[in-house]
C-alpha cells in the first residue's frame, strides 16, 4: 500500500482540475493522517493549520451568535492569508461543534474553490458514504462520497 503522502501528492494533481479542489484523508484517530500532513508539507511547501487552534483563538472574545456568523469567515480569512496554493488542515474537529450551525463539508468545498484544501477527517467510509462520528452521537455527519477525492486508511469503501 502506498503511503499516505504520496497518495496525497498524486491527489493534489487531480484535485486541480476540479470544481471543488478538496481532498479528505479519511480515517479513524492515531492513523497517522497528522504525520501524513507533516510529510505533505515538507515536501511540497504547503501550509499547514490546526484548525481547533486556529478557530478557538480567534473565537475567544466571540458570542455564541458572533461564533455561529464568524467562523465561515475566519476560515476563509485563515485560508486565503496563505500564499501556498495548497493548504492543509489538520484537527478540524471543531467545525463540527453542533452549537456552531456549520456543514463541515460544504465549508471545506466552499473554501476548495480557489485553493486546494487537504483536509484530515476522523471517521470512515461505508457504502459509498462519509461518516463523521456514529449515528447516536449530536455530531453526526454522513455525506455521499460521489464527487469526494478520498485517501483512506483502515476503511471499507
Amino acid at each position: 500500500m502506498m503511503p499516505i503522502a504520496d497518495e496525497v501528492l498524486q491527489k493534489i494533481e487531480v484535485a486541480s482540475s476540479l470544481y471543488y479542489r478538496l481532498i479528505l484523508i479519511v480515517a479513524p484517530s492515531g492513523s497517522g493522517k497528522t504525520a501524513a500532513l507533516l510529510d505533505v508539507h515538507e515536501r511540497s511547501g504547503a501550509m499547514i493549520f490546526n484548525i481547533n487552534l486556529e478557530l478557538s483563538s480567534r473565537m475567544l472574545d466571540l458570542t455564541e451568535r458572533q461564533r455561529i456568523l464568524q467562523l465561515p469567515k475566519l476560515m476563509t480569512e485563515l485560508v486565503t492569508a496563505s500564499q501556498a496554493d495548497v493548504v492543509l488542515l489538520d484537527n478540524i474537529e471543531l467545525l463540527f461543534d453542533v452549537s456552531f450551525r456549520q456543514d463541515p463539508l460544504r465549508l471545506l468545498q466552499g473554501l476548495s474553490r480557489n485553493k486546494t484544501i487537504v483536509a484530515a477527517w476522523n471517521g470512515t467510509i461505508e457504502n459509498g458514504y462519509l461518516a463523521y462520528a456514529t449515528p447516536d452521537h449530536p455530531e453526526y455527519r454522513r455525506y455521499s462520497i460521489r464527487d469526494i477525492l478520498t485517501v483512506c486508511r483502515n476503511v471499507e469503501k
